[in-house]
C-alpha cells in the first residue's frame, strides 16, 4: 500500500516510537489497544477506533475503542456497526477524511447519546492484503480537520499494525499448540499410570474380601473398592477433557458451563453439572449446537415456570450417544406444558432431527425431569 513520505522529522519520531511500542506486544488484545492509543496520539485526535470485520458476514466481530469516558460508554445506545461512512473504509485502500460527518451523505447518523463528532480519518488495516478491519480517529484537537499528513502518518501506523496483528496471531497460534501438546501428555500419563494403578488396587482389595469375615470390616472394603471405580470414571472424564480439539474450535462442555453460569441471572442460584464421557471429541458442532439450544431452553422454563431451589444438568456420552438431563426440585410440570407447548415442542423436533428422542416427566421426588438423547456419528 503506497503513503507519502513523512517529512516532519517530530512526527517520524513519533511514529517510530509508535510502532517500536506495538512491536512489543505479543498478545493479540494487548496489541490492538496499543494500536489505538498510538492512532491518536499520533494525530492528536480525541476519539479513536478499531472496528474488526467477522470475516464471513463482513459485520463487525470486535470495536476497541479510546477517548471515552465510562459514563458515556453506559450512555450510548449501541456500538457502530459498520454502515455509512465506517463501511467506505473498508473498500478504499487510502485515508478517508472528512471534515464534518454530520454533513457527509454517506453518513447515517449516530446511536443516541452518543458524542458529536465532526471531523474524521480513516484507514484499512490490511493482514496478508485482506482487510483485517479499520482504525478511525474523530475530533482533531488542535484543528478543524485532520491533515494530509495525518492520513500518512496513519496510513504508515496501519501497515506496521498489520503486520503487528499477523505476528500476535502466530505467537498465539504457537503457544495454543504448545498446550495442545501438554495436555496430551498429561492426558497419557494419567491413562498409563494412575489409572492403572488404582486398578490394581481395586482388585488388590476385592481379592481379600474372602479372607475377611467381620461384616463392618467388609462394608469398608466394599465402600473403598466403589470409591475407586468412581474415581477411575472422574479421571477418565478429565482425560476425555484434556484431549486437545482443532484450533479454533470451542469445547462444547466450556460451553455448557458457561450457559449454566449465564443463567444465575434468571434461576437467582447457578446449576449443578456433571460430566462423563469423551464431550468434546466425540460430540460434532452440529450436535453440540442443538444440545446448547434445549439446554438454554430448559434452563428458560425452570426459571419462568418452576419455582425451584436446585437445577442439576446432567451430561452423559457413552456407546456414542449424548444424554442431556435437566433435573429441579420445582414445582412440577406446569398447565400447559404438555405436546402443545412451543418450547417443549422445538426440543422434541431437534432430538427427531438428530434420531433420538426426547421427554420431560415429573422427578422421583418432586420437580421435573428432562430428557435429551441422541445418537453421535463416530469420526
Amino acid at each position: 500500500m503506497p503513503y507519502r513520505k513523512v517529512s516532519d522529522p517530530r512526527r517520524l519520531q513519533q511514529l517510530l516510537e509508535a510502532v517500536l511500542v506495538l512491536e512489543a506486544d505479543l498478545d493479540l488484545d494487548a496489541a490492538l489497544r496499543h494500536i489505538v492509543e498510538e492512532a491518536r496520539q499520533l494525530v492528536n485526535a480525541r476519539y479513536a477506533a478499531l472496528a474488526i470485520i467477522e470475516r464471513d458476514s463482513g459485520r463487525l466481530a470486535q470495536f476497541v475503542h479510546v477517548g471515552f469516558t465510562p459514563g458515556e460508554v453506559d450512555r450510548i445506545d449501541h456500538l457502530p456497526r459498520g454502515d455509512g461512512i465506517l463501511g467506505m473504509i473498508f473498500d478504499t485502500e487510502h485515508p478517508l477524511r472528512i471534515a464534518d460527518l454530520t454533513q457527509h451523505p454517506a453518513s447515517v447518523g449516530f446511536p443516541a447519546h452518543h458524542p458529536a463528532m465532526r471531523s474524521f480519518i480513516g484507514v484499512p488495516v490490511l493482514v496478508h492484503g485482506e482487510v483485517f478491519g479499520n482504525l478511525y480517529l474523530t475530533e482533531k484537537i488542535d484543528a478543524a480537520e485532520f491533515s494530509e499528513e495525518d492520513g500518512d502518518v496513519l496510513q504508515a501506523l496501519a501497515q506496521a499494525a498489520g503486520i503487528v496483528v499477523d505476528n500476535a496471531r502466530m505467537h498465539a497460534k504457537v503457544a495454543e499448540l504448545g498446550v495442545a501438546a501438554e495436555r496430551a501428555r498429561i492426558a497419557h500419563d494419567l491413562h498409563d499410570t494412575v489409572i492403572q494403578r488404582l486398578f490394581a488396587t481395586g482388585l488388590s482389595l476385592q481379592s481379600t474380601i474372602r479372607q475377611i469375615h467381620a461384616p463392618e470390616a467388609l462394608r469398608v472394603i466394599h465402600t473403598a473398592v466403589d470409591d475407586l471405580d468412581d474415581t477411575i470414571r472422574q479421571i477418565r472424564t478429565s482425560i476425555f477433557a484434556l484431549e486437545p480439539l482443532p484450533i479454533g474450535r470451542r469445547s462444547p462442555r466450556t460451553r455448557v458451563l458457561e450457559l449454566c453460569a449465564e443463567s444465575v441471572r434468571s434461576l437467582g442460584f447457578e446449576p449443578s453439572v456433571s460430566v462423563s464421557g469423551p464431550i468434546d471429541t466425540e460430540v460434532s458442532e452440529h450436535v453440540a449446537g442443538h444440545m446448547l439450544a434445549v439446554l438454554r431452553e430448559a434452563l428458560t422454563n425452570v426459571a419462568r415456570h418452576a419455582h425451584a431451589n436446585r437445577v442439576h444438568v446432567g451430561l452423559v456420552v457413552a456407546e456414542h450417544r449424548l444424554s442431556l438431563t435437566v433435573t429441579d426440585d420445582g414445582i412440577g410440570l406446569p398447565p400447559g406444558s404438555g405436546p402443545a407447548s412451543r418450547g417443549l415442542t422445538n426440543m422434541a423436533e431437534r432430538a427427531k432431527m438428530l434420531g433420538g428422542s426426547f421427554t420431560i416427566a415429573a422427578g422421583a421426588e418432586s420437580g421435573t425431569e428432562m430428557n435429551f438423547e441422541v445418537p453421535l456419528v463416530t469420526r
